[in-house]
């Protein structure tokens, strides 16, 4: 079968396949054959069926196959045998197939950019030394106890922070405007729900109260009708509420799962939260800085076609979720996904040739690592760890969390680390969330 290979672009190529007749004329006479066997035509037994008849009723069909089935088999073994790696589905051209002539046929497509993972000691990665203090504790402690706020009606009169709900009726000149009531209006006093002036005239005042208040709106207020003026507001008062926040006792440590209610179990429980938390982001902090010190050093050219197939996952994904929200879901711009896809493809490419160039495979002491850690935030990790392990798709994707785990630490290897210490809260507050790549 003699080929032919051009490149038309750096990522574009055509391939040029003449097909001798005697190869078609084999392949047409075998089906012949084949089919001959199992047809049913009136006034002749199965399979004694003569091949002129069987071709002349079926010989349009059988050569339009064969020659399908050729192109593709034939292309296949000329980019295997010129160690191709193909991009996306491939298209066909040809003439019309003359009896009795070989077969050309051109064969257009895009091919993935050979990759080379360029200078990995000039990527710079910070390694954040952290340490979980006392303080540390006593801080997510105060935070767990503002969690479990809840709000308690008051007799006293609306403060600060102070929870109200009113009535309001708005006027301006004596006169009722659009859009200038509100009925069960629950605020914050000192939030911003409203404007300050608003907020600021219901403090001092108690539950049950009805009165008039005037608030002068601003000359830049959002509301065009509204800017400038003075508008006498008419208020029912109708609930004023304090924020509670429990006290740390047994009942309020039993509520967070912990049997004994006692302060030690819980801080106990709380740093080892705060521990696993911080290894995967610390974890995280690095990778992020390998990728982002990959993609700078490695500039890659894209086929079209990964890049569009790439979008069309990205929509998918993005509408599944507003629908899975409730939401309804709407189109979408190509232009809107493009950077994210190609900085997704890229990310795929290089810790591909990373898992190609060492021949990894997952480990399985790193597979039943990730599986213990992820079980280990359940009641009864022993029964989560069967119960996954059951689980094909989630096993498939632990695999590949195990493998980029052994991606990164080949790569940790070749980077540049500097040290640096942070207090614990301070590096939680910038980390950014982190998805799997593989």
């Amino acid at each position: 079968m003699p080929f032919f290979v051009e490149k038309i672009q750096d990522l574009k190529c055509r391939i040029t396949i003449t097909v001798p007749n005697n190869d078609i004329e084999k392949a047409i006479n075998s089906e012949l054959i084949n089919i001959s066997k199992k047809v049913n035509i009136n006034g002749f037994r199965k399979g004694k069926v003569p091949i002129n008849m069987v071709k002349k009723i079926y010989g349009d069909s059988i050569l339009k196959n064969v020659l399908n089935d050729l192109m593709q088999s034939n292309f296949t073994t000329a980019i295997k045998e010129k160690k191709i790696n193909l991009a996306g589905v491939p298209e066909y051209q040809y003439k019309q197939f003359k009896i009795g002539e070989d077969f050309i046929y051109i064969v257009s497509f895009e091919i993935y950019p050979k990759i080379e993972l360029k200078k990995l000691e000039n990527i710079k990665v910070e390694k954040p030394i952290v340490v979980i203090t006392d303080k540390d504790v006593d801080l997510m402690l105060e935070k767990l106890r503002k969690q479990q706020a809840f709000w308690k009606e008051s007799k006293e009169k609306a403060i600060l922070n102070s929870r109200v709900t009113i009535d309001f009726q708005g006027k301006i000149n004596g006169k009722i405007f659009k859009n200038s009531n509100g009925k069960n209006i629950k605020l914050v006093i000192g939030k911003g729900y409203m404007i300050p002036s608003f907020e600021n005239s219901i403090l001092g005042h108690s539950h049950g109260e009805k009165f008039n208040i005037n608030v002068h709106f601003p000359s830049n207020y959002y509301s065009k009708k509204l800017r400038g003026k003075l508008v006498n507001f008419y208020i029912n008062l109708k609930k004023v509420e304090r924020l509670i926040i429990p006290e740390i006792n047994k009942e309020f440590i039993q509520k967070l799962g912990i049997d004994d209610g006692s302060i030690k179990s819980l801080r106990k429980e709380i740093y080892k939260n705060m521990h696993r938390a911080l290894n995967n982001a610390v974890k995280n902090k690095i990778k992020m800085q390998i990728l982002d010190g990959l993609i700078k050093e490695n500039k890659i050219n894209l086929p079209n076609t990964i890049i569009e197939n790439e979008i069309k996952l990205l929509q998918k994904q993005v509408k599944q979720k507003i629908i899975n929200n409730g939401k309804q879901s709407s189109n979408f711009f190509n232009s809107t996904f493009e950077k994210q896809a190609k900085h997704r493809i890229i990310i795929k490419l290089l810790l591909t040739k990373v898992v190609s160039e060492y021949s990894l495979i997952a480990d399985d002491l790193i597979i039943q690592s990730i599986i213990k850690d992820i079980a280990s935030s359940y009641e009864n990790p022993l029964t989560m760890i069967e119960h996954y392990k059951k689980n094909k798709n989630f096993m498939k994707n632990v695999h590949n969390l195990a493998l980029e785990e052994q991606v990164f630490n080949i790569l940790l290897e070749k980077v540049k680390i500097i040290k640096k210490e942070i207090q614990f809260h301070e590096f939680m507050l910038n980390i950014n969330e982190y998805y799997p790549l593989l």
